[in-house]
């Protein structure tokens, strides 16, 4: 198999793993993109950006998979959709005015590594912070906008969207499964209009792509399947009430990266 093969697959499954556990699929790939440049030369930066609307295609379709009932049911709940455009709102803000602020921290391994160790501290105080158990039946609009600042804040590489937001869920007293429930729902604009932006560049020429689409359709279906998994299992870990586990790992994988680039100065 081709480096380009291997690299769409390594990718494919850090993008499905990571887009849905708290521990950050940006900040991963970022990290995992310069690991596969030092060590293997696979990657471009033209291909790592055509790579990275794939990849997020993929567990778009994921998430629609597994909140499909959800969905349906989104349609005649009016509220609720009114609750995830309040939610959707900052992102969109931060994506259009400070797009090319987000696209040059995607160079930078050593902010995602650093970004690690803020999202580790995001899901300890929402796990710390939690105060009551409701559910999206009684969430207010300033509730919602909340979640979606924190979901903003994760527009940098490193700081876990899933994570920032079920922890401000939590926080704001929405119960674990219901904030998980919303965190999700709300990614869909947010990872499709990231998307949207990133193929915009590429249909008035400010980016182009040579390479072959083999390599993305690949990365496309392993990040949908790995997704569909991990977004289930995930669901499973925060009603378990575990995820403090996930910030002990990215205490661990932020602090290695961050000595990693360091070693390289």
């Amino acid at each position: 198999m081709d480096l380009e093969y291997i690299h769409a697959v390594i990718l494919g499954v850090v993008q499905g793993i990571a887009e849905f556990l708290p521990v950050s699929s940006s900040g991963h790939l970022v990290i995992a993109d310069a690991l596969l440049k030092e060590y293997a030369g696979t990657s471009t930066p033209e291909e790592s950006a055509t790579m990275g609307i794939a990849l997020h295609f993929g567990t778009l379709i994921s998430i629609l998979v597994v909140y499909r009932d959800d969905l349906i049911k989104l349609l005649s709940n009016f509220r609720l959709m009114f609750l995830i455009v309040c939610a959707t709102i900052p992102v969109g803000i931060v994506g259009v005015f400070f797009k090319d602020d987000v696209d040059a921290a995607f160079d930078s391994p050593i902010l995602a590594g650093a970004a690690l160790l803020v999202t580790a501290a995001f899901l300890m105080a929402g796990r710390a912070l939690k105060k009551s158990d409701d559910d999206l039946s009684t969430m207010t609009r300033k509730t919602a906008t909340v979640i979606g600042i924190f979901q903003a804040i994760a527009i940098v590489p490193g700081i876990s969207r899933s994570g920032s937001t079920i922890a401000a869920g939590m926080a704001c007293g929405i119960n674990r499964e219901q904030a998980t429930r919303f965190s999700f729902l709300i990614a869909i604009p947010a990872i499709g209009g990231a998307a949207v932006m990133e193929l915009k560049d590429f249909v008035i020429g400010e980016e182009t792509f040579h390479g072959s689409p083999w390599p993305l359709v690949l990365g496309t279906v392993v990040s949908f399947v790995v997704g569909v998994f991990a977004l289930r299992w995930l669901i499973k870990m925060v009603v378990a009430d575990k995820l403090h586990l996930f910030a002990i790992y990215c205490v661990i994988a932020g602090t290695a990266t961050v000595l990693w680039q360091l070693s390289l100065r």
